[in-house]
């Protein structure tokens, strides 16, 4: 591969990382540049040809109109409840169970992503809690960068098992069942020495950067609660994946996590001291977006909605039940794009944004809120939803190019495979410790781990033959590598910058969440080396 070859093939990071976190321009500027150079190389240095080429784009474009339509309905579900007062009464429930930033941070911050991680992925988890973290008080980047953070132990069995029953089980030839199985508890097993300790890091990150304390002692101070809110999602995952396999570990690990930690901190288990200044926020910290004061809505009614959202995700993504089937049987194909081999399909009413903007009407009548509830939501979602639509505009259909550059006339293979089979070429010797980087970079890319397992699987399964390695260790790092990507896709972070009108910082958003990512592939290589290999 030449000089001009390797910089096309990497453009797609290297514009993406100069625009966006060094020169540090907003997504809806840095990602249509970035669509620009990318396309340009593809077709004059790669030889894609312009047909395919187009065809890439459009179907970027209809997978865009999906990660819009989750961001819309988790915006109007957001709008209604604040409108209607129900957020200010989930509030008021939290400063009851504790008012302490951190055990809210943990209990919502960790374990509520990790269950809806669990029940749906897809970048539903940080639509929800970031603004679900404002209203708490979190400043908007803070709730933006740990929402992130925490969207990554459970992207393992995320969406009830997809990266691993699609993304390894479609990506990796000839991989059996029971194979499988010993790559997702050989995954999970990793994790119970890196992701129990990723809430302590979150801890640390808010109370360094972003609280009012601004010292690491005050982090530190929360590690025995942090540390039961880790291992109170690991040790339950870990079991289930050993006694169920890959579909609900992290439903059930979350969920059970919960009711653990809801509990201690109730009871005053394990909670750190209270600190007096932080009932006493300066001017400039943020405060509650609440536009209307709640009327009597107990709290268990302003939670019902959240609740109902969990319920439908889980009900309508377990393929045993007949819900998934009917809400899938309303398919759009657009097969053959542009005469290519191209194709999308979108089930609509399959969609997280479906589920969310069913759950906002159902909101509306069990709070007997008025219309003009509903109109204001639809309102100001749609304004907000604007920025989004050029940056994701932009950003699906440049990843489409580089996956899909593998039909080409230059008889190269896909950009992402070229930069993976130079790098094996070099570094084999290493793997171990490269596995997982390799995971983040499908992510990074892809903006999901299960396309990440489908765009790198064989090539690992190829690696782990060639250094010699154990099949099912470098197919868990890249399992848990495609889980550290999602803090720093630029999917994710532009989506969750959405919904807490943040727009265009999603460059300082990354600068905070490519050192968890950075821990977390290096810390499972680590214990891979020391425990596994």
């Amino acid at each position: 591969m030449t000089l001009l070859q390797l910089l096309t093939a990497a453009m797609p990071l290297f514009s993406v990382f100069i625009l966006l976190v060094l020169l540090r321009l907003p997504a809806r500027q840095a990602m249509p540049l970035s669509l620009l150079l990318s396309a340009l190389l593809a077709l004059l240095v790669w030889q894609v040809p312009l047909l395919h080429l187009t065809a890439a784009t459009l179907e970027g474009l209809v997978i865009a109109a999906t990660i819009l339509w989750i961001i819309f309905g988790a915006l109007v579900l957001l709008k209604v409840l604040l409108l209607s007062g129900a957020m200010e009464v989930i509030k008021q429930g939290f400063a009851r169970l504790s008012a302490d930033k951190r055990v809210q941070l943990l209990i919502i911050g960790w374990l509520f992503v990790g269950f809806l991680e669990g029940a749906a992925g897809f970048g539903t988890p940080a639509a929800i809690v970031a603004p679900l973290l404002v209203a708490l008080g979190f400043t908007p980047l803070s709730a933006v960068v740990l929402a992130l953070v925490a969207d990554s132990a459970a992207v393992s069995f995320g969406a009830v098992g997809t990266p691993v029953l699609v993304g390894l089980a479609q990506g990796v030839p000839g991989i059996s069942a029971a194979e499988l199985q010993q790559t997702a508890l050989l995954a999970i097993s990793i994790d119970l020495f890196v992701a129990s300790f990723l809430p302590l890091l979150m801890v640390l990150l808010y109370s360094r950067y972003f609280s009012t304390q601004a010292n690491w002692r005050y982090g530190l101070a929360a590690t025995p609660f942090a540390l039961l809110a880790g291992f109170a999602f690991t040790l339950p995952a870990w079991l289930v994946t050993w006694l169920l396999g890959p579909e609900f570990p992290s439903v059930l690990g979350a969920l059970l996590g919960l009711v653990l930690t809801a509990t201690a901190a109730r009871r005053g288990w394990l909670v750190p001291k209270p600190v007096a200044a932080e009932n006493n926020l300066p001017a400039t910290e943020h405060k509650p977006e609440i536009t209307t004061k709640s009327t009597g809505i107990p709290l268990w009614q302003a939670w019902l909605p959240y609740a109902l959202v969990a319920a439908l995700l889980v009900l309508t993504r377990v393929p045993e039940l007949p819900f998934k089937a009917a809400l899938q049987g309303l398919n759009w194909h657009w097969q053959q794009i542009l005469g290519s081999e191209l194709s999308v399909s979108v089930a609509p009413l399959y969609l997280p944004g479906s589920v969310f903007l069913l759950t906002a009407l159902l909101a509306l009548w069990l709070f007997r809120a008025k219309f003009s509830v509903l109109q204001q939501a639809l309102t100001q979602s749609s304004k907000m939803l604007l920025p989004s639509c050029i940056a994701l505009g932009a950003a699906v259909p440049m990843v489409r190019i580089f996956l899909h550059s593998d039909v080409n006339n230059a008889g190269l293979p896909a950009m992402p495979l070229a930069l993976a089979e130079l790098a094996a070429s070099y570094l084999s010797d290493y793997w171990l410790a490269l596995a997982g980087l390799v995971g983040a970079l499908g992510s990074f890319i892809a903006g999901s781990a299960t396309f990440s397992n489908l765009m790198f699987g064989s090539f690992q399964q190829q690696m782990a033959l060639q250094a010699e390695l154990p099949q099912s260790l470098v197919l868990a790092l890249q399992m848990l590598g495609a889980n550290a990507g999602n803090m720093i896709c630029v999917v994710n972070v532009v989506a969750a910058a959405s919904v807490v009108n943040l727009h265009g910082r999603e460059g300082e958003i990354i600068r905070y969440t490519l050192w968890p990512m950075l821990f977390y592939c290096s810390a499972a290589a680590l214990v891979a080396y020391w425990f596994f290999s």
